[in-house]
């Protein structure tokens, strides 16, 4: 028994090296795959037609018995072949509109693939198309969100058709950016709106000073620093910060004013939000709807194409992009000034 005791105890410690070689192993060729992916980047295009059409067959698959399945086939046959005559006789092509996402963290990470794929679909698109941008942002940096709805002005700026479908939310910076489409759909319990401007600071100056710890800050210009983390704020400081935020909030309401002129800012610029239902009554968005149902219809009348920009990021790029998210999830409110 001492034996089998004793064997049985270096059959587990073998078992534990062997694993932990392999985990070791395999995250060193993790690593590896990783350096020399670094840098690779794609545009994948899929065709939202054909992908809606395969999840109809299944179940049509199921449901259907053979000689309904046959009928359906000839159909389709024929359908396809009514195009192809429409085609060769120089008539005009379907539209089409290509699907973008964008799922916005705190600093607006996802505008560096969105720029991408505007600049793609750019250079092939109609006059007759649209594009459609499924937007799900809780805001974020005042300067990161910019640029993004800076993107979406490309996108008017070209006399295309946009749409911007809200499933969950877009509020603060993220409705920045959704007022600048032609149209904006919403689910119905969306959150929208949080038109303002909100900046937090901790000061640790009194725990300086009660643990007898001087703080030195010099600074060239009236105003190059306001509020700080360490030093002692003065009320002057205090009043060009809040200044600086009203600008911005200033800034804020004058785009959303050029791009939907007739929301009635006084009565929704204050930082609230609200579900889509009441957004919709408000004018904030255009129709209650998702992007599901919107998307179902228009592939009946068009070419659909889903448009991801991928670049494989390094291991610290990623770990920054996932702390960002974290921030966000833990409710850092949108539109928030830098504060170096």
């Amino acid at each position: 028994m001492e034996f089998v005791s004793e064997y049985g105890l270096f059959l587990a410690k073998s078992v534990t090296l062997v694993v932990a070689v392999l985990l070791v192993a395999a995250g060193l060729f993790s690593m590896a795959r990783g350096a020399r992916g670094h840098g690779a980047e794609r545009l994948e295009v899929r065709n939202l037609n054909e992908r809606l059409r395969e999840l109809g067959d299944a179940l049509h698959d199921e449901m259907l018995d053979a000689p309904e399945r046959k009928r359906l086939v000839k159909a389709r046959r024929a359908e396809e072949k009514a195009q192809r005559k429409a085609r060769a006789k120089g008539v005009a092509p379907r539209p089409r509109v290509f699907v973008l996402d964008f799922h916005g963290d705190l600093q607006a990470h996802a505008v560096a693939s969105l720029r991408q794929e505007i600049s793609s679909v750019l250079q092939v698109a109609r006059k007759e198309d649209e594009i459609l941008l499924r937007l799900e942002s809780a805001g974020g940096l005042v300067h990161a969100y910019g640029l993004a709805a800076s993107q979406l002005v490309r996108v008017r700026a070209r006399g295309l058709r946009l749409t911007v479908a809200v499933d969950k939310v877009a509020a603060s910076g993220g409705y920045l950016m959704a007022c600048v489409a032609d149209r904006i759909l919403a689910a119905p319990f969306a959150v929208v709106g949080s038109i303002g401007v909100v900046a937090q600071i901790p000061n640790f100056n009194r725990l300086l000073r009660k643990n007898a710890i001087d703080l030195e800050l010099h600074t060239a210009g009236e105003f190059k620093r306001t509020l700080t983390l360490f030093g002692e704020n003065t009320e002057a400081a205090r009043a060009k910060f809040r200044e600086e935020l009203e600008d911005t909030h200033v800034l804020f309401k004058r785009f959303i004013a050029e791009h939907r002129p007739t929301l009635d800012l006084d009565r929704v610029a204050t930082g609230e939000h609200w579900f889509g239902t009441r957004a919709a009554e408000l004018r904030l968005v255009d129709e209650l709807r998702s992007s599901d149902d919107y998307l179902l219809q228009r592939v009946e009348d068009a070419d659909v194409f889903e448009v991801r920009y991928r670049l494989r990021k390094a291991l610290s790029e990623r770990l920054g992009v996932g702390l960002a998210k974290l921030t966000t999830a833990f409710g850092r409110k949108a539109l928030e000034p830098e504060l170096p």
